[in-house]
């Protein structure tokens, strides 16, 4: 059994959907800022950002991308990792659960208590549907600022203990924020992170600069918000 532990970030986006960075922006970042060992790229309702990602890690060693989507789901926000094909949004919880592990792929309830703006399954209904649909992880710590209420309570119901690993992510829609809230793992690839969330020993992480990264989306929170609503208008289009 490996003694090494390292870091991923299971919660990023691009400018494949409402995030600022391009792929290749992302790409230097991580290479060249962190000391991250493993990404996924989860763009909303898309895996294409992440698919590009891909084909780009082999020029950054000592770096995998998995290949994840954020999927709206009717019940909230998804996370799907090591897929190959995009989960369409609109679907049930349980289905859209279904259609990722049919991938071969690992489902994470993303932010499960922020409120309603967040979209997730929100502080009422995550009591009644945790039993309902047959995820592999939930993420207990999500460095975006406006989630620091909602973080407690994620913990303090993964520590009640509910057979599922837990996972950190940073949900950065800008560079800076990538690594800020990470899951470590034990082993250093992709397929070690698989094997770490099967195990239940995953752990999920802060990295401290919570005001710097704040700062940060609040100066661009515009611009991000200028690239949801793009978001949101090609998916109704689609």
């Amino acid at each position: 059994m490996s003694q090494t532990w390292s870091k991923a970030d299971l919660h990023i986006h691009s400018d494949m959907s409402d995030g600022l960075a391009s792929i290749p922006q992302i790409m230097e970042h991580v290479a060249n800022k962190t000391d991250l060992s493993v990404i996924a790229i989860t763009d909303h309702n898309t895996i294409d950002g992440a698919l590009f990602a891909k084909s780009l890690d082999e020029l950054y060693p000592g770096i995998e991308v998995i290949v994840g989507e954020e999927v709206t789901s009717k019940s909230g926000h998804i996370l799907g990792l090591f897929l190959t094909e995009t989960v369409p949004a609109g679907l049930s919880a349980v289905e859209t659960i279904a259609r990722i592990n049919a991938q071969g792929g690992i489902a994470i309830i993303a932010h499960p208590f922020a409120n309603r703006a967040f979209g997730p399954f929100g502080l009422k209904s995550l009591g009644r549907r945790i039993n309902e649909v047959a995820f592999q992880a939930m993420e207990v710590y999500n460095s975006s600022p406006y989630l620091i209420y909602a973080n407690r309570l994620a913990a303090k119901a993964f520590a009640a203990g509910q057979g599922i690993a837990a996972t950190g992510g940073s949900d950065a829609h800008v560079l800076y924020a990538i690594g800020k809230g990470y899951t470590l793992f034990r082993g250093t690839t992709a397929e070690d992170l698989r094997h770490s969330i099967d195990e239940l020993e995953t752990r999920a992480c802060a990295d401290r600069q919570g005001m710097s990264v704040a700062w940060r989306y609040m100066v661009r929170y515009p611009q991000i918000r200028r690239q949801q609503s793009r978001n949101r208008a090609v998916c109704r289009a689609g």
